[in-house]
């Protein structure tokens, strides 16, 4: 499938081998597709994702994109035989190629202009538990398990920005504790804590995240990602400097037609139908 949008500058991923992907309307769903093994990563689908998320920057008629699993599980992350065994073989310049690999993906996942939903039931560790976590929203079933199993495998938790993004999602002395011990944290804590935005059940799970997507979709999506970039960029700033930043990205939206049409809305009693500009 290829982007219809005359300022796409390069096609959607057409057939992808290492994951499912489907386009209804504006909303993309990415689907790992191993339930046989609870759908683990391997170094072709982490270095796949990565170039389907970087190219999301030129598809301006994709607005959301959902993420989930197949068989009823999320992801059991890197795969032990695929990806574990290999990696204690290679050389440090090797090993560093990798993890900066499935660091890009992350940074793909967060610099897409496109909101990003997780959609996750039963097992999400290891790398799938940080699809998760770099996603802007998470729904999940009250049977997710999700854990950050660095330790687990002899590797600290400081694994594809782990130790910077988790503990702004669910405060450091939980992030902490996650990381150090490597333990499933129940979809009741997910919840409580911040990480899930919310629980809702298996057979519901696929229908509420796209009832969500399309929200997201027919919304000012301009001002979508926009509101995207702040979240992002504003880790790093001062309040002086966020406020100030703020001020330059609402000024930009204020010059959209999503705008005006919000505006005409309102005079007129009715419901804007946004375009996205």
């Amino acid at each position: 499938m290829t982007s219809n949008s005359p300022s796409s500058e390069a096609p959607l991923m057409a057939e992808p081998r290492h994951f499912r992907l489907a386009v209804d309307g504006a909303v993309a769903t990415v689907t790992l597709d191993r339930p046989d093994r609870k759908n683990p990563l391997t170094f072709d689908s982490y270095a796949e994702l990565r170039d389907f998320f970087r190219d999301l920057v030129y598809q301006d008629d994709i607005k959301v994109v959902i993420i989930t699993g197949s068989g009823g599980n999320f992801s059991s992350g890197g795969d032990v035989h695929d990806i574990i065994g290999p990696l204690t073989g290679m050389s440090m310049r090797e090993l560093l190629a990798f993890t900066r690999m499935t660091g890009d993906l992350v940074k793909a996942i967060k610099a897409c202009p496109q909101p990003v939903i997780s959609a996750i039931d039963g097992v999400c560790v290891g790398a799938g538990a940080i699809l998760a976590m770099t996603s802007d929203l998470r729904l999940a079933t009250p049977r997710a398990e999700t854990a950050f199993l660095f330790v687990r495998v002899g590797l600290a938790g400081c694994d594809m920005g782990a130790c910077a993004i988790l503990p702004r999602l669910i405060g450091q002395g939980r992030a902490a504790e996650l990381l150090y011990t490597g333990r499933v944290m129940t979809a009741t804590e997910g919840a409580e804590w911040g990480f899930y935005n919310r629980l809702v059940e298996p057979e519901a799970l696929m229908a509420e995240a796209i009832k969500l997507a399309g929200r997201l979709a027919s919304g000012p999506t301009f001002a979508h990602m926009m509101t995207k970039t702040m979240l992002n960029q504003e880790w790093n700033m001062s309040l002086e400097t966020a406020i100030e930043s703020e001020a330059q990205a609402q000024a930009i939206c204020m010059q959209t037609e999503d705008f005006r049409l919000a505006f005409q809305g309102f005079v007129d009693k009715a419901r804007p139908t946004f375009t996205g500009g």
